[in-house]
C-alpha cells in the first residue's frame, strides 16, 4: 500500500479527454491522497476507477460556500487533499483559485501536479503565434455583455484564446469576427478525443460554416493577433516626444513600440530624431 503524502493541498491536472494523458505523477497523487475535492464526483470517479485511488470525495466547484472551504481548509491541514477538476488543470476557469488563496493566508502549503491543459493544447494545433497570447476564458452568454468584452480586447498585440460551448459558437464566432476584423482564427474541438479536430480559416469564415451547425464537445477559439497598426509619424513623434521626457532614447522607443504596435527600429529612428 502506497504511504499517504505530506498535508497539503495538491492541485491535480487530470485528462481533457483521453485517460492515457494522466501522468504518472498524477495518479500516484490521486492514490496517496487521504481526500479529493472534486468538481463533479460522478465523472472524477471514472478517472479514480483509471488510476486506482480509492481516497474519498467531497464536491467542490464554482458554488461552494464559505463554509465548505473552511470545511476543506480542515481537511488540508491534517491530511494530503487533492483538488481536481472535471477535465484539464484546475483554476483555469474551474473552481479553486479562491481555496488555493485561503490555504496560503492559512499557512497551509499548496502543490500543483501539472499537466494538461485545453487552451495550450489549442495552441499548439492552431498554427497561430504563440510567443504572445492572451487566455480570456468564456465569453459572456449575453450578445451586448459578449461584444463589450471582445471590444476591451479588440487592441491587444496578442493571440486570443476563449472556450465555448457548442450551442453559442457560432454567435461567438459572429460577434468576434465584427469585433476583431478579419483575423485568423482556429476552432478546436474534442482535444485528444477520437472525434478531435481543428478546423482554421477566418473569424468570418469559421462563423458561417458553424452558423447554423453547431458543434458537440468542449470547444476551443483561437484567434490570432491583429495586423501591424498603421501609426503615422505625428503620432508616433508625439508619444516619443512624452516618453522622452524622462527616459533615454532606447527605451523610449522600446516602450512606445510596444504599445502603439511599431516596429523597433522605427521608433528608436524617430527618437533619435527627436532627441537630437
Amino acid at each position: 500500500m502506497e504511504m499517504s503524502l505530506p498535508p497539503g493541498l495538491y492541485i491535480v491536472a487530470t485528462p481533457i479527454g483521453n485517460l492515457s494523458d494522466l501522468s504518472p505523477r498524477a495518479a500516484e497523487t490521486l492514490r496517496r491522497a487521504d481526500h479529493i475535492l472534486a468538481e463533479d464526483r460522478r465523472v472524477t470517479a471514472k478517472l479514480l476507477r483509471h488510476a486506482g485511488a480509492k481516497a474519498p470525495m467531497t464536491t467542490y466547484h464554482d458554488h461552494s460556500s464559505d463554509d465548505d472551504r473552511r470545511r476543506a481548509l480542515y481537511m488540508i491541514a491534517s491530511g494530503a487533499v487533492a483538488l481536481v477538476s472535471d477535465a484539464g488543470t484546475p483554476l483555469i476557469s474551474d473552481p479553486g483559485y479562491k481555496l488555493v488563496r485561503a490555504a496560503r493566508a492559512a499557512g497551509l502549503t499548496v502543490f500543483t501536479i501539472p499537466g494538461p491543459c485545453a487552451a495550450i493544447a489549442a495552441l499548439t494545433l492552431a498554427g497561430l503565434p504563440t510567443d504572445r497570447f492572451l487566455f480570456a476564458g468564456f465569453l459572456p452568454a449575453k450578445a451586448k455583455a459578449r461584444r463589450d468584452a471582445i471590444a476591451e480586447l479588440a487592441a491587444v498585440q496578442a493571440s486570443l484564446v476563449f472556450y465555448e460551448s457548442g450551442p453559442r459558437l457560432g454567435d461567438a464566432l459572429a460577434d468576434l469576427a465584427a469585433g476583431l476584423g478579419p483575423r485568423e482564427a482556429a476552432v478546436a474541438r474534442e482535444i485528444s478525443k477520437l472525434h478531435e479536430e481543428c478546423i482554421t480559416g477566418t473569424l468570418a469564415e469559421l462563423a458561417a460554416r458553424y452558423g447554423d451547425s453547431p458543434p458537440k464537445g468542449e470547444i476551443v477559439i483561437v484567434a490570432g493577433p491583429p495586423g501591424e497598426r498603421t501609426v503615422g509619424d505625428a503620432d508616433l513623434d508625439s508619444a516619443l516626444a512624452e516618453a522622452l521626457a524622462s527616459l533615454s532614447p532606447s527605451r523610449a522607443a522600446a516602450e512606445v513600440a510596444e504599445r502603439l504596435g511599431v516596429p523597433r527600429k522605427r521608433a528608436y529612428a524617430r527618437a533619435l530624431g527627436l532627441s537630437r
